[in-house]
Parts: structure tokens; C-alpha cells; sequence
């Protein structure tokens, strides 16, 4: 399993962090099982919000040398 980035890490965790701020000052929660279901919601949504971050795409194709005429693909080009 792929390591989670650094976008996804600080994403996820801001999402939990204001999101649990925001659901707690707007219910006015006091008893503990509330509490306990925004935390909980607050930590679901942020594992979705990590998981939906896009992760950089590998490089497709191996870099093709640089030659003195130039690139490869004016190489190519050129050649044509």
C-alpha cells in the first residue's frame, strides 16, 4: 500500500481539526456521546478528504537523452 503524501497528511488533518471545531461550536454539544459522534464523524470525513486528494502521476516514459543536434524529438522531427 502506497505511502499517504504530504498534501493528503495536511489535508486530512485540517479537515478533522476545523471540522470538529466547526460541528462542536454549531450543535453546542455537552454530552459525551455527542461528542463522541462528531469526533468520529469529523475523523471520517477527513480520511475522505485525504483519500480524494490526486497523487502526482509517475513519469511515464523514461527521459530520452539530449544529443548535441538537440532534443530527441527535434532529432526525430528533423528527420522526417
Amino acid at each position: 500500500m502506497p505511502r499517504p503524501t504530504v498534501a493528503q497528511l495536511a489535508y486530512g488533518s485540517c479537515t478533522v481539526i476545523f471540522s470538529t471545531l466547526a460541528m462542536l461550536l454549531l450543535s453546542q454539544a455537552g454530552s459525551a456521546p455527542a461528542i463522541a459522534v462528531i469526533a468520529v464523524t469529523a475523523l471520517a470525513l477527513g480520511l475522505l478528504v485525504a483519500m480524494t486528494v490526486p497523487r502526482p502521476k509517475p513519469a511515464s516514459r523514461a527521459a530520452r537523452p539530449l544529443t548535441q543536434s538537440g532534443s530527441a524529438p527535434e532529432r526525430e522531427r528533423l528527420a522526417a
